[in-house]
């Protein structure tokens, strides 16, 4: 994915306070808090989070359980002094489960493992690095637990910065759905993806190819056979959820009109030198297809620290028709 130089000393960011013997930081609703900041030069290796409020809290037996709260709670990191953050994405589409169905999966770069969230994709900081988190829920308090492991290293100046970017909304059917729009030198590595339709027992937003434009092309140089098709699976993924490595779909639910999905790119990274667009464009005419929903989140490397774009407010996040909790089902 990318090649860094051996580490001099191994460092971590983590909610423990080793004063207090308190392992969480508690985030009420509406606030934002700084978690942990470090000096570089240097890269973060792994992210690790997890809270409860998604799931039954044996604990807190009266505590509200309501999964939107992976949406509402924001994660921002910046680089290298950067007042814009170069990562912002709710938890939920972050780590690959962006309609809030928490499903366990593994990849090599992120993954949910049975309770807690990570990703692995290495974030490269030759000053600084700070990661905010943001309680967007009117109601519910987070108990973060959090670590991240950073290794000081000697960067050189060309060493690129990791940036995820976040995007939703609902569309009419045959309109693109537009993944990324990027501006500057670098090369797109992958992206999560959840889809759901309006109507029930309907995929065809499926029958959508990626287009990809490249420094400013008039005629997409990338285009595909089918947004299925692009994650690696085929015929509306016939044979249902599957994880690998790099690429996989850790829900599906044909009924409910739902899928999450994730592809990386290694040696098939897509560079670009100026700009980078992307898009899954439906060929199918307006009377084929049904209104859908989606959240993704957008993996690229630039030359330097860009803003990405501000995550929309609470309202937009809930895009879903329909949704699912782990200990109770909702159907509005």
């Amino acid at each position: 994915m990318l090649e860094l130089p051996e580490p001099r000393s191994t460092h971590q960011l983590t909610t423990f306070d080793r004063r207090t013997g308190v392992k969480v930081m508690m985030v009420e609703p509406g606030e934002s808090r700084i978690v942990g900041e470090a000096t570089g030069p240097g890269y973060l290796a792994r992210l690790w989070l997890t809270f409860p409020g998604w799931f039954w809290a044996h604990w807190e037996p009266d505590r509200l359980v309501d999964q939107q709260i992976l949406k509402n709670l924001i994660i921002r990191i910046h680089v290298d002094g950067s007042p814009e953050p170069q990562i912002a994405a709710p938890v939920a589409d972050l780590f690959g489960i962006g309609l809030g169905r928490v499903q366990n999966f593994s990849s090599l770069w992120i993954g949910m493992s049975s309770g807690g969230f990570y990703l692995a994709l290495p974030m490269p900081f030759h000053e600084s690095l700070r990661i905010e988190v943001d309680n967007r829920d009117p109601e519910q308090r987070v108990d973060l637990f959090l670590n991240a492991l950073y290794q000081r290293a000697a960067l050189g100046s060309d060493v690129p910065t990791l940036h995820a970017a976040f995007s939703t909304g609902r569309h009419r059917g045959d309109e693109p759905l537009e993944l990324a729009d990027i501006h500057g030198t670098g090369r797109y590595v992958g992206c999560t993806l959840s889809c759901q339709a309006e109507p029930r027992n309907y995929l065809g937003f499926l029958e959508a190819p990626e287009h990809i434009w490249i420094d400013g092309a008039d005629d997409a140089q990338i285009v595909g056979t089918g947004m299925e098709d692009y994650f690696l699976g085929g015929w509306y993924f016939r044979e249902g959820p599957f994880t690998g490595p790099e690429h996989g779909l850790p829900v599906k639910n044909a009924l409910d009109s739902a899928v999450a999905m994730y592809r990386f790119h290694n040696r098939d990274a897509i560079w670009f030198q100026s700009r980078l667009r992307m898009a899954f464009v439906n060929p199918w005419s307006q009377d084929r297809v049904r209104p859908y929903a989606h959240s993704s989140v957008a993996f690229y490397y630039l030359d330097r620290p860009t803003p990405v774009p501000t995550v929309a407010n609470i309202a937009s996040l809930d895009c879903w028709y329909r949704t699912s909790s782990t200990d109770h089902q909702s159907w509005p």
